[in-house]
């Protein structure tokens, strides 16, 4: 059977005119033939070709476009916290930021650098140290860290309420609403007599740190009350500087592990989660402490989240190995799927700058974001307005 023969008219329908020379500079699209169609005109600077649109936009939510914001960022440093002195003012403390440029206020005000500074000084106390190793633990830091036990034994006496939504369990408002009733009682155990009027500034910090009642929901703003509480207490020299290596290991490390019962029970929500491009839908903090905690480690390496038996052996010890293991463990997929942010990280040659980068991630996606600090307070020991020279 013959193929079937190509045809076409290589001419346009209408002959040129005999005085018309035409120069064949075009082909066929099919055969390669010549023929003696002119070419399309090149698009030129008056009639540029149009731009592509897509139909619609992409259907996963790409992170915002300021990672090399935060890569040319300096890294914080570390900073000693003032304590107080007498004549004290203590007061209620209250919501101030309510746009962008409140939150550029309290970064640039000696406030918002220290309690940054005081995040960092955290970071370099557990540099190289693991969570079990023997550090100075005042009697202050036992009884922080009691305060917590007492927490976690109550979600044990408050069972979680039958119901059909998967998130915010209502019992949490039952375990939330014994936390407020005791907190007063809990600051008067490890407080001096000459500071007990601080409990009408501190307490509001820390019973913002385990969640919100009303929405039954934790994150990284929670995390960071908790931390502000901390703050306080250093500056009123409740805790000092070498306490700082037990506040992590010990009083921590005990926060991490309520709120991880808290959210497994209760089925907290996550507050303001990114999803896949965030770093963890509750918490930040542990994973700036965790990378501190493996500078200059001999054999782990960022690579080494990726090895199931170091996760299983060491996780115990290392806050990010935990952190990463526990992610693994309520997340079901690939774990470059479900966490691409630290699926990237475990890219980066060594821990230091893993530490140095999530500083600078921790100053600028949650101290610098609105939707975070709207609910942070402010008071006499962190103040809005004024510097440390004033008090």
């Amino acid at each position: 059977m013959e193929p079937e023969s190509h045809q076409h008219d290589h001419s346009p329908k209408t002959p040129p005119s005999s005085t018309t020379t035409t120069t064949i500079t075009s082909c066929c699209a099919r055969c390669g033939g010549p023929t003696t169609f002119e070419p399309p005109p090149p698009y030129s600077e008056i009639s540029p070709p149009p731009t592509y649109r897509p139909i619609r936009a992409p259907a996963i939510n790409l992170p915002p476009n300021n990672s090399q914001a935060i890569i040319l960022a300096p890294v914080p440093q570390s900073q000693k916290v003032p304590t107080i002195s007498p004549p004290y003012k203590f007061q209620t403390p209250s919501k101030r930021i309510q746009s962008p440029d409140d939150v550029r206020h309290f970064i640039d005000s000696d406030s918002g650098k220290n309690f940054l500074g005081f995040v960092v000084a955290l970071s370099e106390s557990i540099r190289g140290h693991k969570i079990s190793d023997q550090c100075h633990e005042s009697q202050t830091i036992r009884t922080l860290s009691s305060i917590i036990d007492e927490l976690i034994q109550w979600i044990d006496v408050i069972p979680p309420a039958q119901q059909v939504s998967r998130y915010g369990n209502v019992s949490y408002r039952t375990w939330n609403s014994r936390l407020t009733e005791y907190s007063d009682t809990a600051m008067l155990l490890f407080l001096p007599d000459e500071l007990q009027a601080a409990t009408v500034e501190i307490v509001p910090y820390f019973n913002d740190s385990f969640g919100n009642p009303s929405r039954i929901d934790y994150g990284t703003g929670h995390e960071t009350n908790f931390t502000a509480w901390l703050y306080c207490l250093a500056r009123l020299g409740v805790i000092k500087e070498e306490d700082y290596q037990a506040v992590v290991s010990r009083v921590f490390v005990k926060y991490l592990e309520l709120m991880r019962k808290l959210q497994l029970v209760y089925c907290l929500e996550p507050a303001g989660s990114r999803g896949v491009w965030g770093l963890d839908d509750y918490h930040f903090l542990p994973f700036i402490f965790g990378s501190s905690q493996l500078i200059d480690h001999k054999y782990m390496k960022p690579k080494s989240i990726h090895n199931q038996d170091i996760l299983e052996n060491f996780s115990n010890e290392y806050m990010y190995l935990s952190c990463v293991a526990f992610v693994k463990k309520v997340k079901k997929g690939l774990f470059a799927e479900h966490s691409p942010l630290l699926d990237d990280i475990s890219g980066v040659p060594n821990w230091n700058k893993v530490n140095s980068g999530l500083l600078k991630m921790y100053k600028a996606e949650v101290l610098e974001k609105v939707p975070i600090m709207q609910h942070f307070l402010f008071g006499w020991l962190i103040r809005w307005y004024g510097s440390f020279s004033c008090l």
